[in-house]
Order: C-alpha cells, then sequence, then structure tokens
C-alpha cells in the first residue's frame, strides 16, 4: 500500500486496513482446527498451550505466557480448566515460592499421540503449496517480532 497516494478516507475503509486482514485471517485459520481438535476435546487455545509443554515440559506459568503471547489473565483460567481435565498439574515452584510451574501429567503427554495429524490435516489445503504456507509463517513471525519485540 503506497499511503502517500491514500486519502484519509480511503485509509479508514476496513479492506484497506491491515489489522484486519491479519485478525480475519487467523479466525479462518483457528476455525480450520477446530473439528480436529473436538475430537480429542481440545479448544485452540488448550491445544497450543499443550504444544508449548509437549516441546518443553515443566515451565512456569510466566514463561508459557510469554511463549504464548498471552496474559495470565488469561491464562490462569485456562491452565485450571487443562488442569481439571486432568492434562495438566500446577505447582508452587519450590526454588521459588512466588513461581507456578506446569507439568504435564501422563494423560497430556500421551494426548500428543492423538493430536500427531493435525498440524498435517489442517494444511492439506488446496490450491496453497507447503513452502508458501511455511514463507507465511515465517513473515507471520519476523512480524510479530516487531510488534512485539521483548518474545523475540
Amino acid at each position: 500500500m503506497k499511503s502517500a497516494k491514500w486519502n484519509a478516507d480511503d485509509l479508514m475503509k476496513l479492506d484497506n486496513q491491515f489489522c484486519f486482514a491479519v485478525y480475519a485471517c487467523a479466525r479462518e485459520v483457528t476455525k480450520l482446527y477446530r473439528p480436529h481438535l473436538d475430537q480429542i476435546g481440545l479448544t485452540y487455545t488448550q491445544y497450543i498451550v499443550l504444544l508449548v509443554l509437549w516441546e518443553r515440559d515443566d515451565i512456569t506459568v510466566k514463561d508459557l505466557g510469554a511463549r504464548l503471547y498471552l496474559d495470565s489473565g488469561t491464562l490462569t483460567p485456562l491452565l485450571k480448566k487443562l488442569e481439571s481435565m486432568k492434562l495438566l498439574r500446577r505447582f508452587r515452584d519450590p526454588s521459588d515460592e512466588r513461581s507456578v510451574r506446569i507439568r504435564l501429567t501422563a494423560e497430556g503427554a500421551l494426548l500428543r499421540e492423538q493430536a500427531l495429524d493435525i498440524p498435517r490435516k489442517v494444511f492439506c489445503i488446496p490450491g496453497l503449496p507447503a513452502e508458501e504456507i511455511d514463507e507465511l509463517r515465517q513473515r507471520m513471525n519476523a512480524l510479530l517480532r516487531l510488534v512485539h519485540p521483548l518474545n523475540a
């Protein structure tokens, strides 16, 4: 978009908003996950929490929040729900009582096996080659680092 050629009215149109394109695309991509996640009893947000824990178990709530760009107000009820589902356990860090750590339960670790095919199923989108998806992912991650440099 060449902003020098755009007047204020053009800039205020929804279709010209970069933020709206990102928001709407994120919502639609997340919807693609729903039928697969329904089969294993997870929401998308629960799934991404578990993705982090399957990658690196036994982390602090603070580290998890930073990794997912979620604040504690969003993360705490989510973790409580996953704990009630017996997929993870929260506990005080013995070396620092102010810090809460999260660890997968055996059930949470086993759920990974049921989720293994989800990324492949979701990104088998006709007309969109895997290379393009990977390029888009890399560009979005670069943008994320620019707008939120603390998590880079």
